[in-house]
């Protein structure tokens, strides 16, 4: 017995050196970078995917983390790919040795003994799997990784770089192409496929091998029952479900929008904006079908805005983005015009706050000459005396001009400014031209007067980025009971058929040569534009 002491102590010792030189040679390891460049996302109000952009090779890859993809999921990846992954040190050599035998006994490889840790190691190297040297790397990277970073560090990885066909990288990705929808929310059937595809994502891709998709999917199915993840009967009724034949675009809605935050903030990879994805699409159709029928240089733009928070909800900048013909490139929502006729609800209130006018004062329409300036009307006809009421309704020009010659026009910018329009003017002096459009405003300016109009005269600061609202601050554009006087006239204007009388506040106008219509009002919550 004593003759085996210096025995067994040499082996422990060796042992002990061992384990002390493996843990050298995990802790020297190399890891390559783990950190990928991801796809700047663009998010609306309630984090639905409005837009997002490749990485510069050209990939989908969206940021993926285990709390954001659906727990049926990753219990089937597991359960499929690496049923022991929560226990294992990234080498698991009960795999490996079944993996071995089954090589053994049928002359080939049956199975794997990869691990996820190794199946992540490859991912992040791009190294090859069929050869006995990358084979080694990845089982040192692997348990590099479960040191270093740990098994939800592992699987956050995973998630983000696993392919799934084409230039599409995580689960993410994956699953706005093949589903059209985030990976919080799978069916069995399309975590399945999920599962699946990155194990040959181009032999298995749906919309190009679908025989093979399916095949895959409905094995990870049968798998998943004979682990209990799955009810039988659930596994069966999900092998029943279509694979999809064809890869979904990626959601491209409020493209001009989208191009700004990403230029406001170029490092930025995650944008939070104030849309409603939902409003956002409905009104680009909106848009888009109304143009199409029209000529080939129409364009078209919209804003919609909470004016009591100052939240834009929706932001068109053309009918369509991609549109050559029509300068779809071209964001109209930011683009200086002449807003016509839209201006003299301003006109109007000032006027009353200043005890100029009332909405039942009588007031002139009939051919004047300003100095050299001899406006007319859009119609050639004049009306006679009127009340200023009907006067606005009807949007005549001789008495908006006339009051505005009345409160001088310098006094018209300096109100518009307060609104937080930034008015572009012709060279020299502000003249009488203002009143009718005379200037260059956006239809972001507009909307900011037609807010503060609706809020009681009060500025709004309209803002499209969550959590970057502007404060309030100045004086108000108009005292609350001209912007009162002002909405109550405007809402007598009769409304369109398709909408109801008397609750929209609206104006219209028709910029020089008619090359700009204009619409503009507000109702007690949104302003449209």
């Amino acid at each position: 017995m004593r003759a085996l002491l210096p025995v067994l102590a040499a082996v422990l010792f060796l042992g002990a050196a061992a384990r002390d030189a493996a843990d050298a040679w995990i802790d020297a390891t190399m890891l390559p970078p783990l950190a990928a460049e991801t796809s700047v996302e663009v998010l609306d109000r309630h984090g639905t995917l409005l837009r997002a952009y490749t990485v510069e090779d050209g990939r989908w890859r969206l940021a993926a983390s285990p709390d954001r993809v659906d727990p049926l999921y990753l219990r089937m990846l597991v359960a499929y790919e690496d049923r022991r992954f929560r226990s294992h040190p990234g080498i698991d050599a009960l795999a490996l040795l079944r993996a071995a035998g089954q090589a053994l006994a049928h002359g080939r490889i049956v199975s794997g003994g990869s691990t996820l840790s190794m199946q992540t190691a490859r991912l992040l190297e791009d190294s090859g799997t069929g050869r006995w040297a990358g084979k080694l790397r990845q089982m040192r990277v692997a348990l590099a990784l479960e040191r270093r970073i740990g098994k939800d560090g592992i699987l956050a990885l995973y998630l983000a770089r696993a392919p799934f066909g084409g230039n599409l990288e995580g689960i993410a990705a994956g699953s706005l192409a093949w589903f059209g929808k985030p990976p919080a929310r799978l069916s069995p059937a399309e975590a399945a496929l999920l599962v699946a595809l990155p194990q040959s994502p181009e032999t298995r891709r749906p919309d190009r091998a679908a025989d093979a998709a399916r095949a895959a999917r409905d094995r990870v199915l049968a798998r998943m029952a004979e682990a209990g993840v799955l009810k039988p009967e659930t596994a069966a009724l999900a092998a029943r479900s279509p694979v999809p034949e064809t890869r979904r675009p990626f959601p491209e809605l409020a493209p001009h929008l989208a191009d700004r935050a990403r230029a406001a903030e170029p490092g930025a990879r995650l944008h939070r904006l104030t849309l409603d994805a939902g409003l956002q699409a409905r009104l680009e159709t909106l848009v888009r079908d109304t143009v199409r029928p029209m000529g080939a240089r129409l364009s078209a733009a919209l804003i919609v805005a909470d004016h009591q928070s100052g939240e834009i909800l929706a932001e068109i900048g053309s009918p369509d983005y991609t549109d050559t013909a029509r300068d779809g490139f071209v964001d109209m929502a930011r683009a200086p015009r002449s807003p016509g006729s839209t201006l003299k609800p301003l006109i109007y209130g000032l006027a009353f706050a200043e005890g100029l006018a009332h909405p039942e004062t009588l007031i002139e329409d009939r051919p004047t000459a300003f100095g050299t300036y001899r406006p007319s009307n859009f119609d050639g006809r004049f009306r006679g005396t009127l009340p200023v009421r009907a006067a606005l309704q009807a949007s005549l020009n001789i008495p908006a001009v006339a009051l505005t010659e009345a409160l001088g026009p310098a006094r018209l910018l300096a109100r518009l400014k307060r609104a937080g329009a930034r008015p572009a003017l012709p060279d020299g002096p502000p003249g009488l031209a203002i009143a009718l459009g005379g200037l260059g405003l956006t239809l972001e300016d507009l909307a900011r007067l037609y807010a503060a109009l609706a809020e009681g005269g009060r500025p709004v600061p309209l803002h499209w980025r969550i959590g970057a609202a502007p404060v309030a601050e100045g004086a108000p554009v108009l005292p609350p009971e001209a912007a009162w006087q002002v909405g109550d006239i405007l809402r007598g204007v009769p409304a369109p058929a398709s909408a109801p009388q008397g609750r929209i506040a609206f104006k219209t106008g028709t910029s020089y040569g008619h090359r700009d219509a204009w619409a503009v009002g507000f109702d007690g919550r949104h302003v449209v534009r």
